[in-house]
């Protein structure tokens, strides 16, 4: 009979070898400079954690000063930051795991008073438009009034995201993740209430994912053989909103252009929805679901915080790898307590 894959089983990605289930999955710290650079107290804070860990990736880290969403936001959008970029990726393989970053762009989360530029997104929204969204209060910030990117901008942020990701490899890291969830630029294209253009970029789910499917082909190219994530946001849980049919099918198209591991997360309805955090796991039913039409392993995600749980879930075959965030914030030792626990029942 053959034995079932738990948490702490190694997994082969590409050249890459996972020597567990367990990722650190990005979570913003604002504790990077104004200008983006890495502190030392960046450092510490994932040095305290990479310890036991099978992957992790580094909070979302913006590609153009336009992309920036918070204040003290990580940047990677300047050649000028891959020396703090460099200690932090080697810090984190001191503990012998491998580190991703994860790139992005706000779009329509961003703001003026931060970036000192006009917020821009797939389609523009006014006030109107953002009346019909109702999703201010769910979103990581608040939408902005936003212009419309224009067909060479769009060009030029799909070049944004590969020297991005280029500057991440540079820097030593073995890999990127792009941001794809949580109502960032990505997903807006991908949505059908942030995304109303009539050109090549707009309308059908095809045209929809031209963007987001070119940034893939270009960091793909440009990362060669390093791991490729995408954090995707399955379900926004809006009427007429991007959903699991489509994201299936856009599951399909990211593992055909050579992405690695799929991150499973939410749509335009953030990171943790108020409506679902009454559960571990909340997540983890849109990862069973992209898991059964791609062969590229999936991370689950969303408030777990159990290591039984945790390895319930890869033994079952519902996903390949599991995401603790505020567990690992509230206890460094997360992945370390893990180990001794899922041993100690064995």
């Amino acid at each position: 009979m053959r034995r079932l894959v738990g948490l702490l089983d190694p997994l082969r990605v590409g050249r890459f070898e996972l020597s567990n289930r367990i990722v650190m999955p990005p979570m913003g710290l604002r504790l990077s400079t104004k200008r983006g650079e890495v502190t030392e107290g960046v450092i510490e804070h994932y040095s305290r954690r990479a310890e036991g860990l099978g992957l992790v990736i580094v909070e979302a880290s913006y590609i153009t000063l336009g992309g920036k969403v918070v204040e003290y936001q990580t940047g990677i959008h300047d050649d000028t930051l891959i020396p703090g970029l460099q200690r932090l990726a080697s810090a984190i393989h001191s503990f012998g795991t491998p580190a991703t970053i994860q790139i992005q762009h706000g779009g329509c989360l961003t703001k003026k008073e931060i970036t000192g530029v006009e917020p821009v997104a797939p389609s523009s929204l006014d006030d109107h438009a953002l009346a019909e969204l109702h999703i201010s209060a769910t979103t990581p910030q608040p939408v902005s009034r936003s212009r419309e990117l224009t067909i060479e901008e769009i060009e030029a942020l799909t070049e944004s995201f590969a020297t991005a990701a280029h500057r991440a490899v540079k820097a030593g890291f073995d890999g990127v993740e792009l941001h794809g969830a949580h109502a960032y630029l990505l997903n807006q294209f991908l949505s059908p209430l942030t995304n109303k253009r009539r050109d090549g970029y707009g309308g059908s789910l095809d045209n929809r994912m031209r963007f987001p499917l070119d940034v893939v082909t270009k960091v793909r190219k440009k990362i060669d053989d390093r791991l490729l994530l995408y954090r995707l946001g399955v379900d926004h849980m809006l009427r007429y909103g991007f959903g699991l049919d489509e994201a299936k099918l856009f599951a399909r198209k990211l593992s055909e252009r050579g992405v690695d591991i799929i991150d499973v997360s939410g749509g335009l309805c953030g990171d943790r929805p108020p409506n679902l955090q009454d559960r571990e796991g909340y997540f983890v039913s849109l990862a069973v679901a992209i898991k059964r039409v791609v062969d590229t392993p999936v991370i689950g995600v969303g408030g777990i915080v159990s290591a039984k749980f945790a390895d319930d879930i890869v033994r079952n075959q519902q996903v390949d790898l599991v995401a603790v965030g505020r567990a690992l914030l509230k206890d460094p030792d997360w992945a370390i307590k893990a180990r001794v626990h899922l041993i100690g029942h064995c």
